[in-house]
């Protein structure tokens, strides 16, 4: 089984990296900013990669707004998921006029979800980590413009419209931050988020979007966010959040991917701070079928090392649950059609028609 999607430090590959790609627990790398050079240098270094694993997942966090890993060269400038749940709002003052407005909103997300994947797979990028499913209740600042509103209902056809753009260049899906990152202010980079809601209170609202595209979503990513009431363990370590209610309840059949373990807030459970190796092994317990292991390749890769050493352990001691059906979703996050040329895609008509739909925007 290969559940550790990890990263590499500069914008070529060395030994090491080489290395560690044929690692058997190695199922995915993630692009950083620190990996772009040019559309050229990346299409090449998503070639090497593909050339050593052609199995592997190559992913990014590719958004839009702030959180846009590839902005020059080339790349279409995405707005913030906020600026089409306001483009859908414009459309208030009327029945009608609403229904129209939330139409030609609905549009500009899958035009948005369109040129976000076509470009990306155009330099040999599998998947990005999107959308965004929280809701934007105007406390939490990790969160913020990324959210495109804070009603459910809103926040799932926005979803839903942006993720057929991703279908149609090819690319899968990832709904985060399970079951909703964006009633509480910490940032789970520095800290562990503490939300004190009630179970029916969360289901009813940041949940629902999950629910709702439980059939559409190809990957969900648990927030690093503690919910006591349910459980005192962060919800990417909890069984309970993500096999009794995200597959059980909510009958969510895609891949569960872990958000990055790396985090300061991610790491913290039961009164002390887990080691890299020590949260993955755990988030793979709970259920995850892939984890991230992200900024663990830089200053030599030493700790990228020690934690890919200590799952692995546990898997010689039998202590992980990896199971063909986890295999099977991995493969499945994987794009099924070949990626477009970058000089054909920039002439198509239906990559002009988008970029001509998200104009408006700008």
């Amino acid at each position: 089984m290969h559940p550790l999607i990890i990263d590499i430090a500069g914008t070529r590959l060395d030994a090491a990296d080489r290395e560690r790609l044929q690692h058997p627990l190695v199922g995915g790398l993630i692009y950083f900013g620190r990996n772009w050079e040019s559309r050229a240098q990346i299409s090449e270094l998503s070639a090497e990669i593909k050339s050593i694993r052609p199995d592997i997942l190559i992913a990014v966090d590719h958004e839009g707004g702030r959180v846009q890993r590839f902005r020059t060269d080339g790349f279409t400038r995405l707005p913030p998921m906020r600026a089409l749940g306001e483009l859908w709002r414009q459309g208030q003052g009327g029945k009608r006029r609403l229904n129209r407005q939330a139409q030609h909103a609905s549009q500009v997300a899958t035009a948005c979800g369109y040129v976000l994947a076509s470009e990306l797979r155009a330099c040999g990028i599998d998947f990005s980590f999107t959308p965004v499913l929280d809701l934007d209740y105007g406390e939490s600042s990790v969160i913020g413009d990324r959210a495109f509103d804070a009603d459910p209902h809103l926040v799932t056809q926005l979803a839903q419209s942006l993720m057929l753009g991703l279908l149609q260049a090819g690319m899968g899906n990832c709904g985060k931050h399970f079951p909703g990152h964006g009633y509480v202010k910490a940032d789970s980079h520095v800290a562990i988020p503490v939300d004190k809601r009630s179970l029916k209170r969360i289901l009813k609202d940041d949940a629902r979007p999950y629910g709702w595209l439980n059939n559409t979503l190809t990957a969900v990513m648990p927030a690093h966010v503690i919910y006591p009431k349910v459980d005192a363990r962060p919800a990417g370590f909890s069984d309970i959040w993500i096999q009794d209610i995200l597959r059980g309840e909510l009958d969510f059949r895609g891949a569960v991917i872990s958000d990055d373990l790396s985090m300061q807030g991610a790491r913290q459970m039961q009164g002390r701070t887990l080691t890299h190796g020590e949260a993955a092994v755990a988030a793979i317990r709970a259920g995850c079928d892939l984890v991230l292991l992200c900024n663990q390749s830089l200053d030599g890769g030493q700790a990228l090392d020690a934690a890919m050493a200590h799952v692995s352990e546990a898997v010689v001691k039998q202590q992980l649950p990896l199971d063909e059906a986890s295999e099977l979703r991995r493969r499945a996050l994987l794009p099924a059609s070949p990626a477009p040329d970058w000089d054909e895609l920039m002439c198509s008509s239906a990559y002009m028609q988008a970029l001509d739909l998200l104009s408006e925007l700008f």
